[in-house]
């Protein structure tokens, strides 16, 4: 049996045959690394002959797919190289002894070469490498539901302070009407993780989080079912450096990030509930309107007007960017449902499960289960064990979806050569 392979990937006649042998990664993946790895060589070429800042950065984002496919082919061919010395029957003895030692280390290391591959693949979520804000509010459930809220917001700053993740409380709202955050049950916090790629790492929490336990007021000891939500959202620089957030300019209309003014209602107004004694006799409270899809951002944290209209229009911002994002993959998996056979699990699903009497945390997308509830709540490593899970979960689930449009486009092809 002969192999043969090419500075970009493995020619298309074997490819089947190595992928089998190559832990389980598809044709269609297979293919889509072939082509990336094609298209970082001639960007090289092209580099070598001429710099472009531009063509710099577009090769280091594919080198990684590039290397990785590099260290799979070889480590492929020298596994069939092995399978083949022990399949020959005039391979000697002491040959034979050396490949039987060989191939079970070059088969756990192809393994995880084939894994590092897929994962390779997977797009860069645009928003991955940014900031982001957690909004927290709580759900069914009354007072208890207002209590569990404000336990996720401690949670997760805890979780910061553990980790060195520099977290500003941009927004705290007791149901009372009142904006210290204390013990106090909770209407809304926005929580915003200043540190790049926090985007990335809180994107698992998005969801509702439903809690089960004994409420301090409860007299005959019954377990009650409360909720609250968290919605991650994207935290954009002020001034909107396109750089920095690696899309299109607040100016541009075509991006997710443009807001037109003259879609925005803006109503300044008193601050409400306690404070100082300036709070409630200024008119700083700032509430903006997009027209088009009555989102609406109030913010009435400082006692300054001009800040107060800055921290809105960044957050109303952020939440257009996201739903735009959300409507787009939303309609990519309703055309990958009857391929793949998945549904997404977005923000409005039950996510995790905290059962304080049994001391439990279950995550329902990835199955995990801690039994170490404390530490969770104190944002330790139990919590980061959990959403590490989650990430790999979304990464499955992400290259199922990329499986599913890599075969989609190679039928498409075929249809229309036969037509």
């Amino acid at each position: 049996m002969s192999f043969t392979f090419s500075e970009t990937g493995l020619e298309a006649p074997t490819a089947r045959v190595v992928a089998s042998i190559g832990g389980g990664i598809s044709i269609a993946l297979l293919e889509r690394a072939r082509s990336i790895a094609a298209e970082h060589l001639k960007l090289s070429e092209i580099l070598a002959q001429n710099f472009d800042s531009k063509t710099a950065r577009k090769i280091g984002e594919l080198s990684t797919v590039a290397s990785t496919l590099r260290d799979w082919e070889r480590t492929t061919e020298s596994l069939v190289e092995l399978r083949q010395l022990l399949q020959d029957r005039s391979t000697d003895s002491e040959l034979r002894s050396l490949a039987s030692e060989d191939i079970s280390s070059t088969s756990e290391k192809l393994s995880q070469l084939t894994n590092d591959l897929k994962t390779s693949l997977i797009p860069q979520h645009p928003f991955a490498n940014l900031p982001c804000l957690l909004e927290i509010r709580p759900g069914a459930g009354g007072s208890e539901a207002a209590l569990f809220a404000n336990d996720l917001l401690r949670m997760y700053q805890a979780f910061c302070a553990r980790r060195s993740l520099r977290a500003t409380l941009l927004k705290f709202e007791a149901a009372d009407g009142s904006g210290n955050a204390s013990e106090l049950p909770l209407e809304e916090a926005i929580l915003e993780i200043e540190t790049e790629g926090a985007y990335g790492l809180f994107r698992s929490e998005a969801g509702v989080h439903r809690v089960q336990r004994v409420p301090a007021t409860e007299s005959k000891g019954r377990t009650h079912t409360s909720a609250a939500s968290v919605l991650v959202l994207p935290s954009f620089p002020s001034n909107g450096d396109a750089d920095g957030m690696g899309e299109d300019s607040f100016n541009d209309p075509s991006s997710d990030y443009y807001i037109d003014p003259k879609d925005v209602r803006t109503d300044i107004m008193r601050a409400r509930g306690a404070g100082g004694q300036h709070v409630n006799t200024t008119d700083s409270a700032v509430r903006l309107t997009h027209l088009p899809t009555n989102t609406v951002m109030a913010i009435q944290d400082s006692r300054s007007q001009p800040k107060n209209r800055e921290k809105a229009w960044r957050l109303l911002r952020s939440k257009l960017a996201q739903a735009r994002r959300e409507t787009r993959e939303e309609e990519m998996m309703q055309m990958r449902r009857d391929v793949v056979g998945i549904a997404k699990m977005g923000r409005g699903d039950k996510v995790r499960t905290y059962n304080w009497g049994q001391q439990r945390v279950t995550d329902h997308r990835s199955g995990i289960t801690v039994r170490n509830l404390d530490d969770i709540i104190e944002g330790g490593d139990s919590l980061e064990n959990v959403m590490e899970s989650v990430r790999a979960w979304l990464a499955e689930r992400e290259i199922e979806n990329l499986i599913a449009d890599e075969e989609a486009a190679a039928r498409s092809g075929t249809e229309s050569r036969l037509r």
